[in-house]
């Protein structure tokens, strides 16, 4: 949503990020934050070092300056895998699959051209696991041991529905969509379905400039470009 490149957004200190959320929305009056639970997973420092640095000063801000009370910790997988070129259809925002065209053509033993050849590439991937279920348990656990009195869940996964409504029958629930893409359609649902008072939300670019850590931040200094 900000831009990958772009500077400015990163250092984000999520406790003011969410208890600006619920003020703006306005539904829950009085709601005090009670408990904040980051899921995560470590960048791999052999694939990319400098990324990996990055990102354990920004994970110690975050405890040190209590931004959040708990980091749960899932796992970057990194593998190898083939799939085909493709690129994304300005009209439909799809997957098109690539085919040969001038000026990269396909020819067989024969030299006569294969038309609608496709390009099979082997690349890596990066994939992060755990997350969504580290999400899921931690709000199902809050839940029904009576921990919290609401709860709010700062993603956009679809794997998280079924938990959602669960969650939703004993608590109100927020979920707040932080991707520059419209919300799932599988976490949407009635603001009076369960015990009521859900409502839904969606980041802007200005909301995560709006709410960044100071820097130096308990004890650590903001990265060059975050």
């Amino acid at each position: 949503m900000c831009g990958r490149g772009r500077s400015g957004w990163r250092w984000l200190d999520i406790r003011a990020l969410v208890a600006g959320v619920i003020k703006t929305q306005g539904s829950w009056d009085d709601a005090v934050i009670r408990r904040i639970v980051y899921c995560t997973a470590r960048v791999d420092a052999v694939i990319n070092a400098s990324a990996y640095a990055d990102q354990d000063r920004y994970l110690k801000a975050l405890q040190n300056s209590g931004s959040v009370d708990w980091i749960e910790y899932g796992n970057y997988v990194a593998r190898v895998k083939s799939a085909l070129v493709a690129v994304v259809d300005p009209e439909t925002g799809r997957p098109s699959v690539q085919t040969a065209a001038w000026p990269v053509l396909i020819q067989d033993q024969d030299g006569r051209p294969v038309r609608d050849a496709r390009f099979l590439v082997s690349h890596l991937h990066l994939e992060e696991k755990g997350s969504d279920v580290n999400v899921a348990s931690h709000l199902l656990i809050d839940v029904l041991e009576n921990r919290i009195d609401a709860a709010v869940v700062v993603s956009n996964d679809s794997d998280l529905a079924f938990p959602l409504h669960q969650a939703r029958a004993r608590v109100p629930v927020a979920v707040v969509n932080p991707r520059d893409q419209g919300t799932a359609g599988a976490l949407k649902g009635s603001k009076t379905a369960g015990v009521g008072g859900h409502w839904w939300w969606k980041l802007h670019k200005s909301t995560y400039q709006q709410h960044q850590l100071p820097d130096p931040a308990g004890g650590q200094s903001r990265p060059d470009g975050w």
